[in-house]
């Protein structure tokens, strides 16, 4: 499969889930979201059945058994070929062990952090650690919950990354606000004249 092709996470995951069983959409919608799955790809039905047609066109899975429970409509039953097994493991294999550069939305604000004053970028970043407060403590409490349900490590590593990565940076944007607010950034001054001259801004006439 082509790497733009690999962009979608939600394409493994249909993979993954024919890969322990056959399944029709809805059912793999419903074990994604069980095993809490949508908290790491963007998940909704929509893209679900444009991603089984793609990956059914390509070869890596075909259909099989058409269902019908009661009344509800009839579903098609999907399973995973042998090209989309290889071809699973392949692309899992590249995401474990290959970093790539990801564009982060907050790394795009940083770069042009100067464009803010200050004292509102210290705001706005103090505002954001009481977010990122917040976010580590529901995630916390999804782990004690989780281990009190006896679910072992293996199926908790996503959680388990994404809270490393919220404590780094709640960490080094505290740090951020301490060395502006104490003057400490280096470049601080710079910034500080960038902004009294930026449009708009009322600036103070020299005193004599």
């Amino acid at each position: 499969m082509a790497a733009r092709t690999r962009s979608n996470p939600l394409a493994l995951a249909v993979l993954v889930c024919l890969l322990e069983r056959p399944m029709h959409p809805y059912e793999m919608a419903q074990t994604l979201r069980e095993r809490g799955k949508h908290e790491s790809i963007k998940l909704n039905y929509g893209s679900l059945y444009g991603v089984v047609e793609s990956l059914e066109a390509k070869g890596l899975i075909r259909a099989g058994e058409t269902v019908r429970e009661g009344r509800r409509p009839e579903r098609t039953i999907y399973e995973i070929t042998d090209a989309g097994a290889i071809e699973l493991i392949d692309w899992l294999t590249e995401l474990v062990a290959v970093p790539t550069k990801e564009y982060l939305k907050f790394e795009a604000a940083l770069t042009f952090l100067p464009a803010l004053g200050p004292d509102q970028a210290v705001e706005l970043l103090k505002t954001r650690t009481q977010a990122l407060e917040m976010m580590l403590a529901q995630r916390r409490g999804t782990f004690r919950l989780a281990a009190d349900k006896g679910l072992p490590r293996l199926f908790l590593l996503e959680g388990e990354y994404e809270t490393c990565l919220l404590e780094a940076e709640l960490e080094w944007v505290q740090l951020l606000v301490k060395d502006i607010e104490t003057g400490a950034l280096e470049g601080l001054e710079e910034w500080r004249s960038f902004d009294a001259g930026a449009p708009g801004t009322v600036q103070t006439p020299p005193q004599d």
